[in-house]
């Protein structure tokens, strides 16, 4: 069954489904949430409070839409909103390691350029962050990241371009430290 037939059932009072779309969603959501904030602990709190909107929220489905992109913009509208609560966006520097070993964590060996790679996503500012975790890690297409984003597709296209650029930049600047 889809993920859009799910949750129309959602919609309609079978509560029941939204386990289904749970078990499908909480692990991207999480890793979108961890990769964002930078804190594995907070985006565990994020993920359940998006679950919880997703239930709360479930009447502005919009069946046409795809369910993908709409659980996307409520993972995203949490996270702006956590970044509100709390002032500004954590940077790199204030990543514990546990978290670094967190995101790391299910690749098979964690190499010296996985860490370096994960330190550079860290230190750029979180719009380009998201682009990057939403294009290469979720592995959404353009359009869908426009959807969410509430942007062009063409937009978006050149944010993931110049995203790329200041990632590599970043990325050799530590690599050379």
């Amino acid at each position: 069954m889809t993920d859009e037939l799910l949750m129309q059932r959602v919609k309609e009072g079978d509560l029941s489904q939204s386990a289904v779309l749970y078990h499908r969603y909480h692990q991207r959501i999480y890793h979108y949430l961890g990769k964002m904030t930078g804190n594995f602990t907070m985006a565990e709190d994020l993920t359940q409070s998006v679950f919880e909107k997703l239930i709360n929220y479930r009447q502005s489905f919009n069946p046409d839409q795809k369910f993908e992109n709409w659980v996307f913009r409520i993972a995203r509208n949490a996270f702006v909103d956590q970044v509100k609560l709390n002032g500004k966006m954590p940077r790199a520097h204030s990543i514990e390691v546990t978290d670094l070993e967190n995101i790391i964590e299910d690749q098979e060996s964690s190499t010296e350029q996985d860490v370096l790679l994960t330190k550079a996503l860290n230190a750029l500012q979180s719009d380009d962050r998201e682009i990057l975790v939403l294009t290469r890690f979720e592995k959404l297409k353009y359009t869908e990241v426009a959807n969410i984003l509430g942007t062009t597709e063409a937009n978006v296209k050149i944010k993931v371009f110049r995203a790329i650029e200041k990632l590599r930049n970043q990325y050799f600047k530590l690599s050379t430290i």
